[in-house]
């Protein structure tokens, strides 16, 4: 839940001001006639009029935008104490929006107008302190200001007391506690309060797990636009997580997210064209969504828009494309480019075979534990590729990925062991990792398992078994064991 917080914390801090200019709105025309006036009083110093001649100008409502003179009006309005004013001040310098970002300057008017009992800006002072931003952080100050501000029904506070429950903020974490506060913010209608009890249920925090209950909290954020439940709704129904896996209402919900602009929707929604799962299989929709994930800098994205170029999917088929977005994502630190970009240099595709730079990107990937990663280097110290020939670096690297399931390196470890590389011969031991490789639809695997059954190595001899082996191999295409059934 913790990675929300801070864009929760800026969308409740927008509402400060549009919460604020709709109270006061209701009170003032947009008429030519009205702002007329509205000008007269506000350069009479009424700082009222000041305050809502300033929204005027903020929202070009009966008169031209201009964020200039609106701040300007604000300014004389929270200069004369006009609470709304200082709030609305304190969010502009939150957002940067007329003026230039300043959480100092925010903290300020913020704190000028929650001493004067304004619950918006109470609730919002105490997400800065939460966070640190423009003030030390402290916790217990930020508790002080939700709860004032929660005590006056202030949802956006209640919802912040009850993410501090949660998370042991400042007070003793307490499940229950949390509970109640979400309750009351979501039933006030808080998008964020909303999906955070839809999370509780689901999960069953401090209170008895119920599906249906959070189901229905989920829906109602989403449906208000919240992304994160977007995102929580979308992948319930693509893991069939407690519910029946129905990838097409998966779909709707990432696309509502992806269609707010949230990378981890879009990346995702792109995975779903490159499958078909849910849609219609389109390989240039996927790529389209990739693309724009990957210019918000997600590295996942990079990675499958990089194999997209490298496939040809959707794009003409560029290995210079795909290094671009490969060194992207590698620089991030993502260990798939960088496995990846070792299999670039090892091959030679859009770059010059370079051996050494395959095992430099291989083993910053199998560093990270990415097991294709630590395969590939156990493959260059096998062979001597790139490194010094290392049998046992080999089978260290092997046996952690095989150990991890990891189909290639478990035939390759049965391999190590037929031949006796850097291990005594042991046809038995042999026979159990490709076996393991075999079961789980490696084509070489299955090969060696047959090869072993027609030899006798490791197991009874049985040319049926090791036709059976041959051809499932056959099936996925692999020569050798299309040779050794004409054989057989």
């Amino acid at each position: 839940m913790k990675r929300f917080l801070f864009i929760a914390g800026v969308m409740a801090i927008l509402s400060v001001y549009t919460t604020a200019y709709a109270a006061e709105n209701s009170n003032a025309g947009g008429g030519t006639n009205d702002i007329k006036l509205l000008q007269q009083k506000a350069k009479k110093g009424d700082a009222d009029a000041q305050y809502r001649l300033g929204l005027k100008y903020a929202n070009g409502e009966g008169v031209k935008q201009n964020y200039k003179k609106a701040v300007n009006w604000l300014r004389k309005a929270s200069n004369q104490g006009n609470a709304y004013a200082q709030g609305d001040l304190g969010w502009r310098y939150v957002s940067g929006v007329g003026v230039k970002q300043n959480y100092k300057e925010a903290a300020k008017w913020y704190r000028l107008a929650a001493d004067q009992g304004y619950a918006y800006a109470q609730g919002n002072l105490g997400w800065m302190y939460s966070e640190g931003l423009g003030v030390n952080q402290d916790y217990e100050e930020a508790l002080k200001l939700y709860r004032l501000a929660a005590d006056q029904g202030n949802a956006y506070a209640q919802y912040r007391l009850g993410l501090a429950y949660a998370n042991g903020n400042g007070v003793n974490q307490d499940d229950k506690e949390a509970m109640k506060w979400y309750r009351l913010a979501a039933e006030q209608g808080d998008a964020s309060a909303q999906s955070s009890l839809g999370w509780t249920y689901f999960n069953g925090k401090g209170v008895k797990q119920d599906k249906e209950e959070a189901l229905k909290w989920y829906r109602l954020a989403a449906e208000s636009g919240d992304i994160s439940s977007q995102n929580y709704l979308g992948s319930i129904y693509s893991d069939g997580n407690r519910v029946d896996q129905d990838y097409e209402e998966a779909a709707k919900w990432y696309r509502l997210a992806a269609e707010q602009g949230d990378a981890a929707a879009q990346n995702t929604l792109g995975v779903m064209y490159r499958r078909g799962n849910g849609v219609n299989r389109n390989y240039e929709e996927a790529v389209k969504w990739y693309r724009l994930a990957a210019d918000q800098g997600s590295a996942s994205a990079q990675v499958n828009l990089g194999w997209m170029y490298e496939k040809g999917h959707g794009v003409k088929q560029d290995y210079y494309n795909a290094m671009k977005w490969y060194r992207k994502a590698a620089k991030l630190g993502d260990a798939a480019a960088q496995n990846n970009l070792g299999a670039k240099h090892l091959k030679g595709q859009g770059i010059k075979v370079n051996y050494a730079e395959a095992a430099k990107w291989y083993r910053k990937s199998a560093d990270q534990g990415y097991t294709y990663a630590q395969s590939n280097l156990g493959w260059m110290y096998e062979h001597g590729a790139g490194v010094k020939q290392d049998y046992k670096e080999a089978l260290r690297l092997y046996r952690l990925a095989a150990d991890r399931g990891n189909i290639h390196a478990q035939n390759n470890l049965g391999r190590m062991y037929e031949e006796g590389n850097g291990v005594n011969q042991d046809y038995g031991t042999a026979v159990k990792w490709y076996r393991l490789a075999a079961e789980h639809g490696n084509s070489y695997g299955q090969y060696n398992l047959g090869r072993m059954y027609e030899k006798g190595h490791g197991v009874t001899q049985n040319n049926e078994v090791a036709a059976e082996w041959y051809h499932l191999a056959a099936e996925q295409d692999h020569a050798k064991a299309k040779s050794a059934l004409k054989r057989l």
